[in-house]
């Protein structure tokens, strides 16, 4: 039963498996490749002063942002220790600011959240997730499982064996 589950269970989640072991290596290494997430360039120490308006303002400015509106940004990272503050667009970029002066102090394409949706299933169709990658990682439990269990058996009936031997002598 168990190598037929072994079996069956691997050919039926192979795919999906796969493309989750690749997309998790790479989300492994965001920080450390520039490639997959821009890294956080320092920026001025002191306490953030840049307002809103000017962020979208700057913003807009950058052709390569898309920005016309707060609706084309995703989300602002404010990061005060670091003294940046982060505009990520809805199109993938990513604009790094110095959070007093305003200055661009970085400005490429992340990977990151892309990765993240193909990692999850979403990139692919939004059911995609509880659906097919969902149920994916459930047999790829089961098959771990499954995969200890015929491990150990062998190891345990050797032992069971041995143990009946040196009873009877």
């Amino acid at each position: 039963m168990n190598r037929k589950l072994h079996y069956w269970g691997a050919c039926v989640c192979i795919l999906p498996v796969m493309i989750m072991i690749g997309s998790g290596l790479l989300l492994l290494l965001k920080g450390e490749s520039d490639w997959v997430q821009p890294a956080t360039v320092r920026g001025q120490a002191g306490e953030p002063s840049l307002s809103m308006d000017t962020i979208l303002r700057i913003t807009r400015s950058i052709e390569q942002m898309e920005v016309s509106s707060w609706s084309d940004i995703n989300r602002l990272d404010v990061r005060p220790s670091k003294g940046v503050i982060k505009v990520r667009g809805n199109n993938h970029w990513e604009l790094q600011l110095d959070h007093i002066s305003g200055e661009s102090l970085q400005l490429a394409y992340r990977r990151s959240d892309t990765i993240e949706s193909i990692h999850d299933g979403t990139f692919f169709a939004d059911w995609a997730k509880l659906w097919l990658f969902l149920p994916a990682s459930l047999i790829l439990m089961a098959l771990s499982m499954t995969g200890v269990y015929l491990f150990v058996q062998p190891m345990m009936a050797r032992r069971r064996k041995r143990l009946r031997l040196a009873a009877r002598a």
